[in-house]
C-alpha cells in the first residue's frame, strides 16, 4: 500500500514539473515569436504609426495601408533582383558545403592517418577563429581571385562553413559500420560509387540538418557580401534592407518592415517542414567514435 502511494505521488509530481515545463515553454515560445509578429502587423501600416508610441499597436482603420509597404519596398528598392542574388548565393554554397564537406568527413573517418587527424583539427580549429581577424585579408585575396561576384563567392562561404559541416559529418560517420561499404566493395563498387549509392543516402539527417544552419547562415548574412561584393552592382538582401536609410537619419520603417518579412518567411517555412531533422542530425553529428 505504501509503496502504491508513493508510486502515484511521485506520478503526481512528475505530472505538475510536466505542466509547468510546458507552461514556462509555452511562455518562451510568445517571447521568441512577439518580434515577428510585431514585424508583420507593422509592415501592413502608413510610416507615422509606426515611428510613433503606436508601434505596438495593431493597424486601424486609419493606420492600415495593406500591401502598399509591400509594393514599395519591391518595386522601389528594386528588391526582386536582391531576392534573386540572395538565392543564387545561399543555393550554390549550401550545395557546395554538403557536397564537398560530406565527402571530406567520409575520407576523415574511413583513412586513418596523420593527414586526416592534421585536416579534421583544422577544420574544428576554423570553427573558433573569430571573422573579424580575416576579414580585411579576404576582401584583397577575393578581389585578386575574381570571387566577388554572386556566382562564385560560394568558394569563399565553402571555407568559412566547412568547420562546422565536416564535424558534423564526420561525427555521424564514426557511427555508421564500415562493413556496409565493404559490402558494396566486394560487390565491385568503386569508391564514387560507395559514397553516392551507399554512404550519400545514410547521411540524410545530418545532410538536412547542416543544410538548414547553412541556409540560415549564408541567407542573413550581411558582413561577407559587403566586404566582397561590388555594393553598386550586387546586392543581397541583408544589404538592399539598408539602404531603406535615407539621409538625415530617416528610415522608410514600412517598406523595411515588409521587406524583412518577406526575407524571413522562406526560412520560417524550410525550418517548419524539416524542423524534425534537425535534432537527430545534431545529435548524430556530436557522435563520439
Amino acid at each position: 500500500m505504501t509503496k502504491v502511494y508513493h508510486d502515484g505521488a511521485v506520478s503526481g509530481a512528475r505530472r505538475a514539473i510536466d505542466a509547468a515545463l510546458s507552461v514556462f515553454l509555452a511562455l518562451l515560445c510568445i517571447v521568441w515569436l512577439y518580434p515577428v509578429l510585431l514585424i508583420l502587423h507593422n509592415s501592413f501600416k502608413a510610416e507615422l504609426a509606426i515611428s510613433t508610441s503606436t508601434v505596438f499597436a495593431l493597424p486601424t482603420a486609419e493606420t492600415f495601408v495593406g500591401f502598399d509597404n509591400y509594393v514599395y519596398g519591391i518595386t522601389q528598392m528594386n528588391f526582386l533582383s536582391s531576392f534573386g542574388y540572395s538565392l543564387v548565393i545561399t543555393v550554390t554554397s549550401v550545395l557546395l558545403i554538403l557536397l564537398c564537406c560530406s565527402m571530406c568527413g567520409w575520407y576523415i573517418t574511413r583513412v586513418t592517418g596523420a593527414v586526416s587527424r592534421a585536416m579534421y583539427l583544422l577544420c574544428v580549429f576554423s570553427m573558433v577563429v573569430p571573422f573579424q581577424m580575416v576579414m580585411f585579408t579576404l576582401s584583397k585575396t577575393a578581389d585578386s581571385l575574381r570571387l566577388n561576384t554572386p556566382f562564385n563567392i560560394c568558394i569563399i562561404y565553402l571555407g568559412f562553413g566547412a568547420g562546422l559541416a565536416v564535424f558534423m559529418f564526420t561525427g555521424f560517420m564514426k557511427s555508421v559500420p564500415i562493413a556496409i561499404e565493404e559490402a558494396a566493395m566486394i560487390d565491385g563498387c568503386n569508391p564514387l560509387q560507395i559514397f553516392f549509392k551507399v554512404v550519400f543516402p545514410i547521411l540524410k539527417p545530418t545532410m538536412i540538418s547542416t543544410a538548414i544552419l547553412e541556409t540560415m547562415w549564408v541567407w542573413n548574412d550581411y558582413l561577407l557580401p559587403t566586404l566582397v561584393l561590388d555594393i553598386k552592382q550586387y546586392r543581397t538582401i541583408p544589404m538592399a534592407i539598408q539602404y531603406f536609410r535615407g539621409s538625415y537619419g530617416r528610415v522608410e520603417m514600412g517598406p523595411m518592415m515588409a521587406c524583412i518579412m518577406i526575407t524571413v518567411l522562406p526560412i520560417i517555412i524550410m525550418y517548419l517542414v524539416c524542423q524534425k531533422y534537425i535534432i537527430d542530425g545534431v545529435i548524430a553529428g556530436a557522435v563520439k567514435g
